[in-house]
């Protein structure tokens, strides 16, 4: 009996420790995880004491009252929200967090603002892969990259720790995920400050703006909810290459409307058409023939663009930049940003073009050295080159003359006589003629010398009859010498009056023969020559001298009066 009525007190004991530890332990209060009002008692060197109505005391660390490194902002009779993580630990006080309170009002009024599709503040505070994390009053939120900003943003910093307004676009408090966007709230704000701002745009107009984002080919302003291109030629009048050179994000501007389309809702912006155009009057201010410094501003293959002024350029061709250097890349003759004085040649104000010129500020070589050296001078230089018609020689430093091989020798024939010259060698030579208008220079080394046949050209002329040596004899002739210093040439057809003794093989080589002067060329020194036309003529004067042959005499016979005679007369 005694045995049966100790067990049910046994197990009734058990259950009695049971309940007093799960009470002790605050396991079911239904306290935990909610938020209470309690008011600050006292600090210690960790904790704040809280009284939060309970039957005993919370407490809170004290780093949930301010930043590492200072002081909590919290004192005895603060009243504070908190949430109850443990309604009793083993030591009997009740587990408190300010931070999830926080939280926990945070998160209640994200998901009314969720609800209401209302906007909420919060603050960028750190990067994470693929976004940015984002404090929402205590409540932490990702903002994916593609949601910072409408366009692209090459640098987040400024956007850092600045309170701003975002967008929720989804939510779990189950996980403690929030996503939200900046671009939702840019793109309704644009959306409503662009309609306001459309219906009253018009070309013409002159508006304020920041620049927003920069490309290769301009920059986008934004003039308050709309952004409008602002190309890089209509920045200013002179040449930009890139419109960061004269623009930075974020820089404030004014901008003209250029053109407006309401279909599209595009518009080009303007900055030069505030300034002055300063091509203005640029004939009057840049006349033809007139000399000015400028900048090398841009170096192409056809040539060298020379700022005149800010907005104005000029264009110095290729074939303007120098006498002497032919198909020569303009790099290598000015260098960008070098100042170059550069003459006007040309002004086109409708076209907007100044063509320039960077020789025409030197003088010309070639109308210096006819200058200083008259046909005739005899002058000394350098073989710089060698070709198949004749020798070049370096004059200066930028022009040659060139000795035709013609001009080499009085006697030798001009390939022999190039035979004897070689490249680098100097050599002197007689100023035969210049021409600065073809850029050409004519010179001679034979002229060193007198023309040893010049007494005999001055004797020779047409029909003149002299005595030659024959110095070959070929198929179709034989060539001649007359004074050893004339060449002459006898056509076959010429050898004789009969046909029959036009045979060139009956002459032989240093045989003297008598033949008629045809024609003379003095520059070359060659003599045409005919025998047959000396015995037609020999055959006129013996008929007019002794008889005609319709007297009755018989050709053979005058001749042989004649040649009687004249060896009578001998």
């Amino acid at each position: 009996m005694a045995s049966a009525t100790q067990t049910p007190t046994a197990d009734h004991g058990v259950e009695d420790f049971a309940a007093l530890l799960e009470e002790t332990l605050g396991r079911d209060t239904g306290f935990d995880g909610s938020v209470v009002t309690g008011r600050v008692v006292r600090l210690t060197d960790e904790f704040a004491i809280v009284d939060v109505g309970l039957k005993s005391e919370g407490r809170v660390s004290l780093k949930e009252f301010g930043p590492a490194g200072v002081a909590p902002d919290v004192k005895p009779g603060d009243v504070v929200e908190l949430y109850v993580e443990r309604y009793e630990d083993r030591d009997g006080s009740i587990v408190l967090s300010r931070e999830k309170a926080r939280r926990e009002e945070a998160w209640t009024a994200l998901e009314r603002a969720f609800a209401n599709n209302q906007r909420v503040n919060g603050t960028i505070y750190g990067r994470v892969k693929g976004g940015f994390t984002v404090d929402l009053g205590g409540a932490m939120a990702f903002l994916p990259g593609s949601q910072v900003d409408i366009r692209p943003v090459r640098d987040v910093g400024p956007l850092m720790g600045q309170p701003q307004p975002f967008q929720i676009l989804k939510m779990d408090r189950a996980r403690g995920n929030i996503v939200v966007s900046r671009r939702a709230v840019l793109e309704e704000t644009r959306a409503e400050q662009r309609s306001e701002l459309i219906q009253g745009l018009k070309e013409g107009m002159i508006l304020d703006g920041v620049v927003k984002n920069i490309t290769d080919y301009g920059a986008f302003v934004d003039l308050g909810g709309v952004d409008g291109l602002l190309h890089v030629t209509d920045i200013a009048w002179k040449r930009i290459n890139h419109p960061s050179e004269a623009l930075q994000i974020g820089q404030p501007v004014r901008v003209q409307v250029i053109r407006f389309n309401p279909d599209t809702q595009r518009i080009s912006l303007g900055m030069k058409q505030l300034e002055a155009d300063p091509w203005e009057n640029v004939a009057i201010k840049y006349p033809a023939g007139a000399r000015f410094t400028g900048r090398v501003t841009n170096i192409t293959d056809y040539g060298a663009f020379v700022e005149l002024e800010p907005g104005v350029e000029g264009l110095v061709h290729v074939s303007e930049m120098s006498w002497t250097k032919k198909n020569v890349h303009p790099g290598k003759i000015v260098a960008t940003s070098q100042e170059v004085d550069v003459m006007v040649l040309d002004v086109d104000s409708a076209k907007r073009r100044i063509s320039l010129g960077l020789k025409q500020v030197q003088r010309n070589p070639w109308e210096q050295f006819e200058e200083e050296h008259k046909v005739g001078s005899i002058i000394e230089g350098e073989i710089r080159n060698i070709t198949e018609f004749g020798l070049f020689v370096g004059l200066s430093a930028d022009i040659d003359g060139m000795v035709h091989m013609s001009d080499l020798s009085w006697d030798e024939p001009g390939e022999t006589a190039m035979s004897h010259y070689e490249k680098g060698q100097v050599v002197k030579a007689k100023v035969l003629d210049v021409d600065p208008e073809k850029e050409r220079i004519s010179l001679g080394i034979k002229q060193l010398q007198e023309d040893p046949a010049a007494d005999t050209l001055s004797r020779v002329q047409k029909g003149a009859v002299v005595t030659c040596v024959v110095t070959a004899v070929q198929s179709n002739g034989i060539e001649v010498k007359v004074d050893d210093v004339l060449t002459g040439f006898i056509r076959r057809a010429e050898l004789a009056r009969d046909k029959a003794e036009q045979r060139p093989e009956r002459f032989a080589v240093g045989e003297k023969v008598d033949a008629k002067v045809v024609s003379v060329d003095r520059a070359s020194r060659k003599l045409a020559l005919t025998i047959r036309g000396r015995e037609v003529e020999e055959d006129k004067q013996a008929i007019n001298e002794y008889g005609s042959s319709d007297s009755g005499a018989s050709l053979g016979d005058i001749l042989g009066a004649a040649i009687r005679r004249r060896n009578t007369d001998a």
